[in-house]
C-alpha cells in the first residue's frame, strides 16, 4: 500500500522538535502558554528579507535592563538643574534702585511785583543694584514751602542706568512763591542771607525685567531766595 503521508509526517515531527528547542514567545523556561515568537513564527529561523523586522526578547533578569549608577546620574542631574535655577534667580531677582539728592547746584532769583521766581538746579544720584539696565520712564519733582506747592516738574528723557552702577543727573525746576509774607522776607534789603527751606517730593517710575515700579523720596533743602547763587551746597536729607 502506498501512503502519501510520509513527507507531511516528517515535516510535522521536525516542526515539533523545533518548537521544543525554541520556547514560545515571552517564555524563558518553555512553560509559558503564550503566543509563539512573531519574528520566526516558532521555526527558529528568520525569513529572508525580514531581517529588519527582528523582535528581540530580553529576559527580565538581563543585566542590560539594570543600568549602573542610575541613582548617581539622577542626583547629579537634579543638582545641576537646581544650581542652574538658583543661578538664574540670583541674577534676575529684582534688587533695589535708590534715589538720593546730592547738592543744589545753582539758584537764579527773579523778583516780580507779587512773586519771587526761582530757577533751581539740583544734582541727584540714582543707584542701580540690579544685574540688568534700568530704564527711567518718568521723573516727577514737586517743591513745597510751608505746605504750599510752589513748583512742579516732570522729566521723561532721562537715560537708562546700566547694571550695578550709579549715575548723576542734573534736574532743573522752577519755584514761584506768591505768599506775601515770604515775598517780603525774600525781598528785604535789611537781611543779608534769606534762607528758605524747600521740601522736595521726588517720584521716579522705572522699568526693568518686564515690570515697572515706583521709587519716591522726600527731602529738604535750603536756598537763598534773596540773591543769585551758583555755589553748590549739599542737600539736607
Amino acid at each position: 500500500m502506498t501512503t502519501t503521508d510520509g513527507p507531511d509526517l516528517t515535516e510535522g515531527m521536525e516542526k515539533v522538535r523545533t518548537l521544543k528547542h525554541f520556547p514560545p514567545y515571552g517564555s524563558i523556561n518553555g512553560n509559558s502558554t503564550g503566543d509563539v515568537c512573531p519574528t520566526c513564527r516558532g521555526t527558529g529561523q528568520i525569513p529572508r528579507g525580514q531581517e529588519d523586522q527582528l523582535v528581540a526578547v530580553i529576559p527580565c533578569n538581563d543585566v542590560r535592563l539594570k543600568p549602573r549608577r542610575t541613582k548617581l546620574y539622577m542626583c547629579v542631574s537634579m543638582a545641576a538643574c537646581l544650581f542652574l535655577c538658583c543661578l538664574i534667580l540670583f541674577f534676575l531677582f529684582p534688587r533695589s534702585v535708590t534715589l538720593s539728592p546730592v547738592s543744589v547746584q545753582s539758584v537764579m532769583v527773579y523778583f516780580t511785583t507779587d512773586t519771587v521766581e526761582m530757577d533751581v538746579t539740583n544734582l541727584i544720584n540714582i543707584t542701580n543694584e540690579n544685574f540688568v539696565p534700568v530704564q527711567i520712564v518718568e521723573f516727577h519733582i514737586q517743591g513745597l514751602v510751608d505746605d504750599m506747592v510752589v513748583g512742579k516738574k516732570k522729566i521723561s528723557n532721562l537715560t537708562a542706568i546700566q547694571s550695578h552702577s550709579q549715575k548723576l543727573y542734573t534736574i532743573p525746576y522752577d519755584l514761584s512763591v506768591t505768599d506775601k509774607g515770604i515775598n517780603a522776607y525774600c525781598k528785604s534789603t535789611s537781611i543779608s542771607t534769606h534762607i528758605l527751606f524747600v521740601q522736595l517730593q521726588m517720584t521716579m517710575n522705572i522699568s526693568y525685567l518686564s515690570h515697572t515700579e515706583q521709587v519716591s523720596l522726600d527731602t529738604f533743602e535750603f536756598i537763598d531766595c534773596g540773591t543769585n547763587s551758583t555755589i553748590p551746597h549739599p542737600v539736607n536729607r
